[in-house]
């Protein structure tokens, strides 16, 4: 007997692609981003200028935080991560293009400053690795479930999301980057475009590993 439309549940909102273009800095046992594209969750791909439609591009470097102003990018784009090591950013910075948006040309956006809960990187400000970068990004985006999914497996992974419970409900509340920017200033203290103040607020994260440690933007993800 065919189901009433009262008790039909409604459709699943369908995640954005993730991409990720894989540099082969890491060993591949232990990078994140080689495991998501082995377990199916992610699609490596190689000139970031071919991919049509232009993806979501997120970039350590890029001057605006991403922001729900960029959903129909990610959903028409996906979400495109590189993974490369931390130490390397600066040799790599050919591989992720003009900042300033080329026709047809990714958007580069940043991520807002969050903990991350590896155990490579563990308590540092922004110094996420591949899987949590992309879980952040789906997080802020609106597509929680997906976020957490993501996570799953890896070391660390189910912590991420609860370290971060708090800025990512702020952050994922702005509509605009700089609704984002002023979130930043506003929960961390002290100017975004420095990374967060040793004097932030009392919901801030604490850098739990490394107390003190001063934030590093210029990171890559692996």
């Amino acid at each position: 007997m065919p189901s009433s439309d009262s008790t039909l549940s409604p459709p699943a909102k369908r995640s954005p692609r993730l991409l990720l273009r894989v540099v082969g800095d890491d060993d591949p046992k232990v990078c994140t981003g080689l495991r998501l594209v082995r377990f199916g969750r992610a699609r490596r791909v190689g000139d970031i200028g071919r991919l049509h439609p232009p993806p979501l591009l997120l970039d350590p470097h890029a001057p605006l935080p991403l922001s729900r102003a960029d959903a129909r990018t990610a959903r028409e784009g996906g979400i495109l991560a590189i993974d490369c090591s931390w130490n390397r950013l600066s040799e790599r910075a050919g591989i992720l293009g003009p900042r300033r948006r080329e026709r047809g040309g990714p958007v580069h956006r940043r991520l807002p400053y969050l903990l991350a809960a590896n155990p490579q990187h563990f308590g540092r400000m922004g110094e996420l690795n591949t899987v949590e970068a992309l879980s952040a990004a789906l997080h802020l985006l609106g597509y929680r479930e997906a976020a957490a999914k993501l996570l799953e497996g890896f070391r660390g992974g189910p912590s991420f999301l609860e370290v971060n419970r708090v800025p990512l409900a702020r952050f994922g509340a702005g509509r605009t980057p700089e609704e984002v920017l002023t979130s930043e200033r506003s929960f961390y203290g002290g100017s975004s475009s420095e990374g967060p103040s040793k004097a932030a607020g009392p919901d801030a994260p604490r850098a739990g590993a490394a107390p003190g440690r001063p934030a590093r933007r210029t990171s890559p993800f692996r």
